[in-house]
């Protein structure tokens, strides 16, 4: 299998159960029934039962006989699907109609259980049209401005989804504006940090580099014409990006300008979550349910 279609492949048959916070949108009831005929998943469904069951009939008519527990509103979706989630009654949590920030601050609630002390970050896989391999971004989608202390858990969470994908050495470049070391750019200063912990053991289970421009790490022309030296440079698998802004700002550009098909996952808490831009497609959010469920 290539591309995307290696995590439908490796997902098929585990059947976790998946539980859909405030489930009343109809792209991710389509991608939550492609998952199910996949045998990836066994979504249940959270959220007002007449609006899910409406969508349904309208949007996936073939699925008959979906697990559904009626809620007043989102809100009450979102507690009562991490609750779920908490008692180890489902295997992982997806978003719905419902803000991300809404179903973060109930799932990172003290009560639930589910922090494990690690940075809770976003890894997006992205398959680009032409280009010879997976890139691995992060954190398009939680952390605003990561610390030194933050990236390290990034880098660890991309480590690990790249050896899903099977890279057995993750190439993980951090990224700033620039590829030179500058004190007045402190993304730079902490990305030679990275790069030194990585020598020293620090970080283990890859090769980081950095600082990076973005050419010269997904071209090895580009680093060759700028005299870059490095296992990193026009190589990597991984990309750290600077901050939320950066990272979000790539994600879309490489989906709406360059036709990448992406699947995201969140890391970092005792489960896994599916959380995706309203804006995704439904083979996105399915791409990632399928992602997610390899952490579980």
């Amino acid at each position: 299998m290539r591309g995307l279609d290696r995590l439908v492949e490796m997902a098929r048959g585990r059947m976790k159960r998946l539980a859909v916070a405030a489930a009343n949108d109809d792209h991710v009831l389509k991608a939550l029934w492609m998952a199910f005929k996949e045998g990836i998943c066994v979504p249940i469904l959270f959220g007002p039962e007449g609006k899910i069951r409406d969508l349904l009939k309208e949007h996936v008519a073939d699925w008959k006989d979906p697990s559904i527990v009626d809620c007043e509103d989102e809100h009450q979706a979102t507690v009562k699907a991490v609750e779920c989630v908490a008692k180890g009654e489902c295997s992982f949590l997806m978003k719905g109609k419902v803000m991300t920030g809404e179903l973060m601050r109930v799932y990172l609630k003290e009560e639930y259980g589910l922090r494990t002390g690690k940075t809770i970050a976003m890894v997006s896989v992205m398959e680009l049209p032409n280009f010879d391999r997976f890139l691995i971004i992060s954190d398009p989608g939680m952390v605003i401005n990561p610390t030194l202390e933050q990236k390290v858990d990034i880098i660890e969470h991309c480590v690990s989804v790249a050896k899903l994908l099977g890279i057995e050495l993750p190439k993980v470049a951090i990224v700033s504006a620039v590829e030179t070391v500058n004190p007045k750019i402190q993304t730079t200063v902490e990305a030679a940090v990275l790069s030194k912990m990585n020598q020293r053991g620090q970080i283990k289970g890859c090769v980081v580099d950095g600082p990076f421009a973005l050419d010269n790490v997904v071209s090895e022309d580009a680093a060759r014409r700028k005299g870059i030296e490095s296992p990193v440079a026009g190589k990597a698998d991984v990309i750290v990006l600077p901050n939320i802004e950066a990272a979000n700002i790539l994600y879309k550009a490489l989906i709406f300008l360059a036709g990448a098909r992406s699947a995201s996952v969140i890391l970092g808490g005792k489960v896994p979550v599916v959380l995706t831009s309203r804006a995704d497609s439904e083979e996105t959010k399915f791409y990632s349910i399928a992602l997610a469920s390899l952490f579980v």
